[in-house]
């Protein structure tokens, strides 16, 4: 991806940021404008964050390199892992969010479009390429797709944002089937195409719109699906101007709809088709800068092997990926630089990051493994630990309740429990509707909000239950509001009763699923 041509639009970024923090600009007009280059000022209006765009959350050495030298260079406190496979550095000064929003430019980070009414960062199942049965690799057309949506930015006015996804196999880690456009990978080597869905409030599975879809032909779907929201998306409420409310529209016609856009797009004349050598990781990567090369292992292990929950041997033998879950996915800034300092000199290791909040170091012989998993030993050390939070209320300006703080309250509560492994699964936490902690799809999720008590507003949170992301994907059901405070509570009952039933949270659901309701009951 060519960045120079970024650069001018930054120049208006940084008269608008200091125009901010001057106190020239309102919080509400600021966020308006900022969204578009992936910054946010942070509640309180004190201090900012920015949102680094990494096509499938891959983390190239040149660019986790760039991300460690910012982190010592402007003394970075606080970086999280976001559910969208960015990397977000938060608690910035104005000089801090505009020089590196910059500096991004020239290893491949492309913030613009990161927030704001834009196509996002485009996802990708987080092995694509190294895991073991997936179908195949889906990051090269991802990478086609990135680059093409990103030539939108300038020349398409969306409703809202607009999130494209790949995923290459049944395990469905990207939620492809229910995001705004998503691209699931079948075995024959083809794609089916899932339009129209997502998360948040009125949360929608997507419509399948098409199957057995040539990879080579994804630009026509993607660019069928934009026409499709500047024709039917709402831009006067911007409550109901996302994808999904397309299907209240158009009903049971949203399919016939799309493939009108799709037999426009073909009968352009226009060739959007992707080339042989831009999918074929092999012959792609002759001559290009390692920083956006595609991905193609030629690395082989040395004999060395390494096991452990938090090691996966990839489909390259001998090779592994090593799986690092910082609790509420914020990790400590020099963990980072730590793990760069590690791999910088590991032929072709780097980082993937996952949309729960994960990081994966792949390309690992055993031993290198073995070295990565004492460096990142202050992860999570449990199923339960590596639950999901958004970045919370603390620092978000839209958000309710803080979602990382509960979690840390939960997750040290659970070290002092001391259930069986398994007792308890991993919770996903949102601090508000937006679902940025992706409550709808946890085995457990919450949802910030308020309850009364005696009149008054107290911190709360709504409970879902039974979401999953595989194939077939579900939404939790909804069961009713806690109060925050109670929330330790509950889930001690819940592990105390599954602990003593000898069985972990799986089966012990599946085996009586009313008797969680039933549990939860004098909580809400």
């Amino acid at each position: 991806m060519n960045t120079e041509n970024w650069k001018k639009d930054y120049e208006e970024f940084e008269k608008v940021t200091r125009q901010f923090y001057a106190g020239e600009v309102s919080v509400p007009e600021y966020k308006g404008f900022s969204g578009g280059f992936g910054s946010y000022a942070q509640r309180g209006g004190k201090a900012s964050m920015l949102r680094l765009r990494l096509p499938g959350g891959r983390v190239t050495k040149d660019k986790l390199k760039f991300i460690t030298d910012s982190i010592r260079k402007y003394n970075i406190d606080k970086v999280h892992f976001t559910t969208c496979q960015t990397i977000q550095l938060h608690n910035l000064n104005a000089d801090a969010v505009c020089a590196i929003a910059v500096e991004a430019l020239d290893h491949g980070i492309v913030t613009r479009g990161g927030g704001g009414d834009f196509p996002r960062n485009v996802m990708v199942s987080p092995l694509s390429g190294v895991e073991q049965g997936e179908y195949f690799d889906v990051s090269p057309y991802a990478e086609a797709a990135a680059e093409y949506l990103m030539t939108l930015i300038k020349t398409v006015k969306l409703p809202r944002k607009l999130k494209v996804c790949f995923s290459n196999s049944p395990a469905n880690r990207t939620h492809a089937t229910f995001r705004d456009l998503g691209f699931v990978a079948r075995q024959d080597g083809t794609f089916d195409v899932y339009s129209a869905g997502g998360l948040g409030n009125n949360a929608k599975m997507g419509v399948l719109v098409a199957e057995s879809v040539e990879g080579s032909k994804i630009l026509y779907y993607i660019r069928a699906m934009v026409d499709m929201f500047t024709t039917y998306g709402n831009y006067e409420n911007r409550a109901k101007a996302r994808t999904r409310y397309m299907q209240d529209v158009l009903g049971d016609k949203y399919a016939e709809e799309f493939q009108k856009k799709l037999d426009v797009v073909f009968a352009s004349g226009v060739n959007m088709d992707i080339p042989a050598e831009k999918i074929s990781a092999e012959e792609g990567a002759a001559g290009k800068a390692e920083a956006d090369a595609p991905m193609h292992v030629t690395k082989t292990g040395d004999g060395s092997t390494a096991e452990g929950w938090r090691v996966i041997p990839q489909k390259q033998e001998g090779l592994y990926a090593v799986a690092y879950h910082p609790i509420g996915g914020c990790p400590n800034p020099d963990k980072l630089v730590e793990i760069y300092d590690a791999i910088k000199d590991m032929d072709q290791a780097e980082l993937r990051v996952a949309p729960d909040e994960t990081v994966y170091i792949i390309n690992c012989t055993g031993s290198e493994a073995k070295k990565i998993l004492d460096i990142t030993d202050d992860g999570a050390s449990n199923l339960f630990e590596t639950s999901v939070a958004c970045i919370g209320a603390s620092i978000c300006q839209v958000g309710v309740r803080d979602s990382q703080k509960l979690l840390a309250t939960l997750v040290a509560a659970a070290r002092e429990w001391n259930f069986p492994e398994g007792t308890l699964p991993r919770i996903h936490i949102s601090g508000c509707p937006s679902s940025c902690g992706t409550h709808q799809i946890g085995r457990i999720g919450f949802r910030g909000g308020m309850k009364k008590v005696d009149g008054k507003p107290v911190s709360a949170f709504v409970l879902y239950v039974n979401g999953k992301e595989g194939e077939p994907a579900q939404f939790g059901e909804q069961l009713g509001t806690i109060l925050e405070e109670e929330i330790p509570s509950f889930l001690k009952a819940l592990g105390e009763e599954i602990a003593a039933s000898g069985k972990d949270f799986e089966t012990w659901y599946a085996e009586d699923p009313e008797r969680f309701k039933e549990i939860a009951a004098p909580y809400l």
